[in-house]
């Protein structure tokens, strides 16, 4: 009985924080993707003594979590925590022609996500790199043969050279973010395995993906 009403008190609390439409808006943003705390600011065009308020009053009832940027340690992201919409139902993404998903080198994250988004989606998607390397990262590739996932060890990209109207782009990337900017779409805060090279750091970046991913497809529509 303590058990069920220590759960009803968390479940009241996020609610309760949940009450105030700009809190609202807030994890309505962070359940599609992270952002900084200037970002989430020019979003909500909002004072930056009001949305630290707002952020302190959903931490506070265990809805959101803040890492540095790897890019930029100066710079914080701030995302959901895992358990933030446990009885919650966020509502429709959007739409799109294509899915874009962009890291640095097109080398392992975005590989990785586009290989875990043709399993969970109709709609076309692609991967880039905003600086391509030479080619797929073997961790990556070896990573996606464990999770028997459709990745083939193609040439990497450059966004630039593939870019469409009607791309619908998420950054897996800090550094790809912040290069290329707020661009309407996603971004998704994945620590690199390629800098960590272990098999556990890769799998771990397919797990972190294939929530992501599995949250995301249900809710974007094709355009």
């Amino acid at each position: 009985m303590n058990t069920e009403r220590t759960g009803l008190e968390r479940r009241a609390a996020k609610h309760a924080a949940l009450a105030d439409p700009a809190r609202l808006h807030i994890v309505d943003l962070l359940s599609l993707g992270d952002l900084s705390p200037s970002e989430l600011q020019r979003r909500l065009d909002m004072p930056s003594n009001l949305l630290a308020h707002h952020l302190k009053a959903l931490e506070a009832a265990g809805l959101l979590a803040r890492g540095r940027s790897e890019a930029d340690r100066r710079r914080s992201y701030v995302r959901l925590t895992a358990d933030a919409l446990d009885g919650l139902v966020p509502g429709a993404a959007g739409r799109a022609r294509r899915v874009v998903f962009v890291c640095t080198a097109n080398s392992a994250r975005s590989q990785l996500a586009a290989a875990l988004w043709k399993r969970a989606s109709t709609i076309p998607v692609a991967s880039a790199g905003t600086h391509p390397a030479d080619r797929v990262d073997p961790g990556a590739v070896a990573a996606a043969r464990r999770h028997r996932l459709p990745l083939r060890a193609t040439r990497p990209q450059r966004l630039a050279e593939i870019a469409a109207d009607g791309d619908y782009v998420i950054t897996v990337c800090d550094h790809a973010h912040e290069e290329l900017g707020d661009l309407g779409g996603l971004h998704w805060s994945i620590p690199d395995p390629v800098r960590a090279g272990t098999d556990d750091a890769f799998d771990a970046t397919v797990t972190t993906l294939a929530g992501r991913v599995g949250e995301l497809a249900p809710r974007l529509a094709a355009s």
